[in-house]
């Protein structure tokens, strides 16, 4: 039965058994988890990053963007959450839906060299602050008295 309202309900991680009706979302692991609302019984999943979904609390109402398109699904429903309210979009074309897999696919990666290069950052200035193990302890202890040491 197509669903026309959902219920957030905040977990800590997901449900055995998702009931109809209520989107499951977890901040600690930064994922949602809903039946789809066409009335199909799939598992839709959606990933709470830049690269995917964000949603907003508003009282005890959730919207989720962007739009949830279960385009791999036999169903191919595509609709919005909007303060629990689910909006039912128009469907898609196969080329258009190959337009938007292949956008999302890019933002995707786009999200994960980003996160790469902040890694390889930290890790450069954690080298940069931790002491030197080239540096002499006489070297280090000169320097430390010297109070240039910590700068």
């Amino acid at each position: 039965m197509r669903q026309q309202r959902i219920r957030p309900e905040f977990v800590e991680s997901a449900p055995r058994q998702l009931s109809e009706g209520v989107i499951y979302i977890s901040d600690r692991f930064r994922t949602a988890l809903h039946k789809c609302c066409c009335g199909c019984g799939q598992e839709v999943v959606t990933p709470l990053n830049p690269a995917g979904w964000s949603y907003q609390r508003e009282g005890g109402t959730v919207t989720f963007k962007p739009s949830i398109g279960n385009w791999s699904f036999p169903c191919k429903s595509h609709y919005l959450i909007v303060r629990n309210e689910i909006v039912w979009a128009r469907g898609m074309t196969d080329r258009q839906i190959a337009t938007v897999k292949a956008r999302d696919a890019r933002d995707k990666q786009k999200y994960i060299n980003q996160c790469n290069k902040s890694k390889s950052t930290d890790e450069l200035l954690l080298r940069r602050a931790a002491p030197n193990s080239e540096h002499s302890l006489l070297f280090r202890l000169g320097a430390l008295l010297n109070g240039w040491w910590s700068k």
